[in-house]
């Protein structure tokens, strides 16, 4: 298992799960802050698929989103999940499903059986932390 710090210097792409257009939003302003820090975010919402938010092509769910950056060569490095903590488990099968490298939920989401699946996957996990604060802390 890698740390925060290690997950947050190693990936580069980070699908956001439930990212939303409205700029008064957490999902919003993380995924904003992400990419003025140099990573390239994937907007993942099934309401906004097809449409752009901050300037990148919104995808139904993540398998669209590998597939399509599988076509440039690139892959999901984090799942970064804004859904209530009861959605978790179909979000881990799919990010485990699309070989991503880590599993994160935000704040208050907590769901130890899409953790231990996703874990027992491979793929690195952090529950209940904000990527953007853990960035920050960082810096």
């Amino acid at each position: 298992m890698k740390t925060v710090p290690q997950i947050l210097k190693d990936s580069k792409t980070i699908a956001i799960v439930g990212l939303s257009t409205n700029p008064e939003r957490a999902s919003h302003g993380v995924a904003h802050y992400l990419q003025q820090h140099g990573y390239r975010i994937v907007p993942v919402n099934p309401t906004y698929a097809g449409q752009d938010i901050l300037g990148e092509k919104v995808h139904a769910g993540l398998q669209q989103a590998a597939d399509a950056l599988a076509a440039s060569g690139a892959r999901i490095d984090v799942v970064d999940c804004f859904r209530k903590s009861e959605d978790m488990l179909p979000v881990a099968r799919e990010a485990v499903a699309v070989g991503a490298g880590c599993l994160w939920m935000q704040i208050d989401v907590v769901n130890q059986e899409a953790a231990d699946l996703a874990a027992g996957a491979g793929l690195d996990v952090v529950m209940d932390q904000c990527m953007k604060v853990q960035h920050a802390a960082m810096q």
